[in-house]
């Protein structure tokens, strides 16, 4: 299927979009793409061989010593401690010189040149001065290679820095102090040496001591010069300017509820667009836009891009020019068949089926019939043993109501971090999301019974003016098996009659190959395939999520993920797992504020439509 998109026309380009296209082209002109991979592996290279020339003193017997003598640093006493923080500073800037990072190439600019002048005022070597000096001219002249902006940043990565960089510093000082046994006076144990280390980290003389001055000093220089590096590193990121979180400002928002509104019935996620802990990027002419998050470096985007499909492109090239300026990896999470032919053609990316979403017609939803019939006893029995449910908009619920179910929600979640990104609202509520459609059963306590009646939730958002998307599905854990299906028959029951005919439900990933793996004829690769999906089910909603969609005989359409490069894939779905909340990086429980899915603070965010 092709659809014809033309790009709109931009008389009046913002100045910084025309930065941005400037930019674009500039980077595009550019012959040797492949130069900050190299020179980010060669800086590793020699930062690796310095810290080791600098820690282990038998290398200057080897092959090794003679190799490092040709790299910048160098093996004195004096030179060791320049060796050794040189070397630890091009380890930790050499990826950030892969990805293109403008800072980095200014460090590395510094750190060479003082590497060849060790060689030039230490030792007299010009050869090794010179190799010093070429690196740092080709880095120099290809210096428009390296244009990228730094990544978002918290003050936690100076936390970070000061945990791992101080343990490395440890771990290395053992080595340096261990490696140098046979000039120990007596015989220091190793809580000696290990005090020995934090001691000489801070500058200070340890409890250890040497049959020669010169071992002494070298070891006191090393320490000292890790403990240094430490410390400039975190002083560094802890006092650099913060760049804030990812929020939708509610400008911003209105625009994009602007778009919605217009364009909203186009795709089921688009309303998703609308969680605050998204970037939004626009089209020159405002008609589309797309919101995005950064994560470990890929500019992760979900769904399609909001408003005119005439618009797309000029949304799409705003995106690539911004993922180009940083050196993110631009990808897209769960787009439509239409939007991955946009993204695939405009953008030059490749396209993956994902999965499908399961999607239910409500005028001819009917629980008759025999392939309905085990949803249709299970709802029976639930029903029989006490379990209403009831079926309403957000603007019907009163404030306690809304409190009352958010707590709720907050209390089934099962885990500390609220997980969703491309099919998630992140909030319940709010003012704003008031024709979103809650649906909630209820069972009253026995006799004797204390507790609320409140059993399960579910929550949906718009989709165009005839068409919901399921957000949110929770139920108490203690409730009767069954109750979700009860729920989602209500809802398909109920929302006729408020105008929508579409509901969308979860989303079942590589349903496809789960699909046709099990079917009669299905060859020995696919087979294998269904296997593996089947044993990761043990840890993700993988066959389960497909055979409860499945129960409710839904259409199936296709959602893609669009990527640069196959080699992208794992970094891209590891950024995916971190968005989605599977997995966490951040700071451990004990540090942590608890979060729940509930209200929105009255003073953080207006009704659209409100004065500020």
């Amino acid at each position: 299927m092709s659809v014809p998109v033309s790009v709109e026309p931009s008389p009046e380009q913002p100045l910084r979009r025309r930065g941005l296209q400037t930019l674009r082209t500039q980077a595009a002109a550019v012959p040797r793409a492949w130069l900050p991979g190299a020179v980010g592996y060669a800086c590793l290279l020699i930062g690796l061989v310095d810290i080791a020339s600098a820690v282990f003193p038998k290398l200057r017997h080897t092959k090794v010593h003679t190799f490092a003598g040709q790299l910048p640093g160098g093996t004195t006493t004096l030179a060791a401690a320049g060796t050794l923080m040189i070397g630890l500073l091009l380890v930790l800037l050499a990826h950030a010189l892969r990805r293109r990072k403008r800072r980095a190439w200014r460090a590395v600019c510094v750190l060479l040149p003082v590497g060849a002048a060790l060689h030039l005022l230490r030792w007299h070597q010009l050869g090794p001065a010179v190799i010093s000096l070429v690196l740092f001219a080709v880095v120099l002249i290809h210096r428009r290679e390296f244009y990228a902006k730094a990544d978002p940043r918290t003050r936690w990565r100076a936390v970070v820095n000061l945990v791992v960089l101080g343990a490395f510093s440890i771990v290395l000082g053992l080595l340096i102090v261990s490696t140098r046994t046979k000039y120990e006076l007596g015989h220091p144990g190793l809580s000696q040496r290990l005090e020995h280390v934090v001691y000489g980290l801070f500058g200070f003389e340890g409890p250890v001591h040497y049959n020669a001055d010169r071992i002494e000093d070298l070891v006191g220089y090393l320490l000292g010069a890790m403990g240094l590096i430490t410390a400039l590193t975190t002083t560094y990121l802890a006092l650099r300017p913060e760049k804030p979180k990812p929020e939708l400002t509610a400008e911003d928002e209105e625009k994009v509820r602007a778009l919605l509104e217009r364009h909203g019935e186009r795709d089921s996620l688009g309303y998703f667009a609308l969680r605050r802990d998204k970037s939004v990027l626009f089209s020159p002419t405002g008609k589309a836009a797309i919101s995005y998050r950064v994560v470990s470096g890929v500019m992760l985007a979900s769904g399609d891009p909001v408003g005119d499909v005439e618009a797309w492109p000029g949304a799409i090239k705003v995106f690539m020019a911004e993922a180009r300026e940083h050196a993110w990896v631009p990808a897209v999470m769960g787009c439509s068949e239409v939007g991955g032919e946009v993204w695939t053609r405009e953008a030059g990316l490749d396209a993956l089926e994902l999965g499908d979403e399961a999607i239910v017609d409500t005028a001819t939803f009917s629980l008759a019939g025999r392939a309905m019939r085990n949803v249709r006893q299970m709802v029976k029995r639930i029903e029989r043993n006490g379990y209403s449910c009831r079926v309403r908009r957000v603007a019907e619920l009163t404030r306690e109501e809304k409190q009352r179910i958010a707590d709720a929600a907050a209390r089934w979640r099962g885990t500390d971090t609220e997980r969703g990104f491309s099919m998630a609202l992140g909030r319940f509520g709010d003012p704003g999301d008031d024709d979103c459609v809650v649906v909630t059963a209820h069972k009253a306590p026995e006799e004797g019974e204390g507790g609320d009646d409140l059993k399960a939730v579910l929550h949906f958002v718009p989709w165009g003016a005839d068409g919901i998307s399921l957000e949110l599905m929770r139920r108490d854990r203690a409730a009767d098996p069954g109750l979700n299906e009860l729920l989602i028959v209500a809802a398909l029951q109920a929302v006729p009659a408020m105008g929508v005919r579409r509901v969308s439900l979860n989303f079942a990933m590589f349903r496809s190959a789960l699909a046709r793996g099990e079917r009669i004829g299905a060859g020995p690769v696919l087979r294998a395939w269904r296997g593996l999906l089947v044993f990761l089910s043990r840890w993700f909603q993988i066959e389960s999520l497909y055979k409860f969609n499945a129960k409710f005989q839904p259409e199936w359409e296709p959602r893609f993920l669009v990527f640069p490069n196959n080699r992208d894939l794992p970094r891209i779905g590891f950024a995916a797992m971190q968005a989605e909340a599977f997995i966490t990086l951040g700071m451990p429980r004990f540090g942590r504020k608890p979060q729940r899915q509930g209200l929105m603070p009255e003073s953080t965010r207006p009704a659209v439509g409100e004065a500020a």
